[in-house]
């Protein structure tokens, strides 16, 4: 049996064909009506008074950081395990990602070890210490609580990065309502998707404005022709988008319903393999809304020779995350190297994330797992 099967795929219906359709028809392309409705159903999924829309998630982070004030020198604590636009939006401004290491298990950012970082930084660092920018990495909520803790003993921002986590859970609350700020995006390997685009969700009002007048090259809240009062940039999602974003969030339910459905089926059928390690989940999650379904391959076991032969039978498959401080730009500005952060490193030389969408067949998955099966063997034997 021969399968093509993609690493992700959108779920697109005749209703959000429907309403991209309407807005071609109708006399607005751009800062319309859809954005309003849009924000304001994020706003209220979130539990959150206000919500910015805009072109994309890295774009969201990097009005919050600027809305912060952070800038030029400034030193703000994240994760070296994450998708690079969490770390991306603090060199836009000239200030300096500070990597702590993350647990084993969750991925996150460890919150003692975060803590230890700042107790061991010289005095003039602490003083450029602004925030912690903490991502819900794959979905998975970091240990808010803890977080919030360090936030307000050390007086630092709190960044919620929950670009891959709508719809997830921490003890009851959901994600994008546990930071100062937070942040969802929708590229079309996400829970729901408006193509490209992201959104800021805050119940900060100036937040809020400041973020809504850069997005629309710094034009002041009451919106007046012309007139820009700051800084800013092209960063508004258009109405087509909106629109999108709209019939998408509509069925949102669903759609975490389907993704863990095809999760417990990779967890179910995946148990055989012993040299597989399934994704965890923590006792404080009260509820995991899928990004992508990432396995740890078993330390001594070429895991590039294992995704070599999944890509080759038609398992298009990815290493996920790999680490932001040992890119190559990194290394040059930073002088990071092999070893640093050696948990981030040691699950990043595992990962391997497998095919993952809503609508996702059993009979796909079970050709998933065969494959991965062969290319353990085969991995092993050489």
């Amino acid at each position: 049996m021969n399968m093509q099967i993609p690493l992700s795929a959108s779920d697109i219906n005749e209703e959000d064909i429907q309403g991209v359709v309407n807005v071609l028809k109708s006399r607005y392309l751009s800062i319309g009506p859809k954005i309003l409705e849009f924000e304001k159903k994020m706003s209220n999924y979130a539990n959150r008074k206000y919500a910015v829309a805009v072109n994309s998630g890295t774009s969201a982070l990097h009005l919050i950081v600027r809305s912060f004030g952070i800038g030029e020198g400034d030193l703000v604590i994240t994760s070296p395990f994450s998708f690079i636009a969490s770390s991306n939006c603090l060199l836009f401004e000239r200030a300096i990602p500070v990597f702590v290491d993350i647990e084993p298990n969750t991925l996150n950012l460890d919150p003692e070890k975060v803590e230890s970082k700042i107790i061991s930084m010289k005095k003039e660092d602490i003083s450029k210490l602004k925030a912690l920018l903490v991502v819900d990495v794959f979905g998975h909520p970091a240990q808010w609580n803890r977080f919030k803790e360090l936030a307000n003993k050390y007086s630092l921002r709190l960044i919620e990065d929950s670009a891959e986590a709508l719809g997830s859970e921490y003890m009851g609350k959901k994600a994008g309502n546990l930071g100062e700020v937070g942040v969802f995006a929708f590229y079309p390997n996400k829970q729901m998707t408006t193509g490209e685009g992201g959104i800021i969700v805050t119940d900060n009002k100036k937040i809020a404005e400041l973020c809504q007048s850069m997005r629309s090259q710094g034009r002041g809240v009451d919106g007046k022709w012309l007139s820009h009062v700051r800084v800013g940039y092209n960063f508004r999602m258009d109405e087509l988008a909106a629109s999108l974003g709209c019939s998408q969030l509509d069925r949102l339910e669903d759609i975490i319903i389907k993704r863990d459905q095809v999760a417990q089926e990779y967890n179910q059928k995946l148990q055989e393999i012993q040299e597989v390690e399934v994704p965890y989940i923590a006792n404080y999650v009260t509820r995991l809304s899928w990004f992508v379904y990432v396995i740890r391959i078993k330390k001594g076991i070429n895991r590039d020779k294992v995704m070599q032969y999944l890509n080759q039978e038609g398992v298009q498959c990815k290493p996920y995350f790999t680490p932001i401080h040992l890119q190559p730009f990194y290394r040059k500005l930073f002088g990071y190297k092999e070893g640093d952060f050696p948990i981030t490193e040691n699950v990043a030389s595992r990962t391997i994330a497998l095919p993952f969408f809503n609508n996702l067949k059993e009979e796909q998955i079970d050709f998933v797992v065969e494959k991965l099966k062969e290319g353990i063997k085969l991995a092993v034997s050489e």
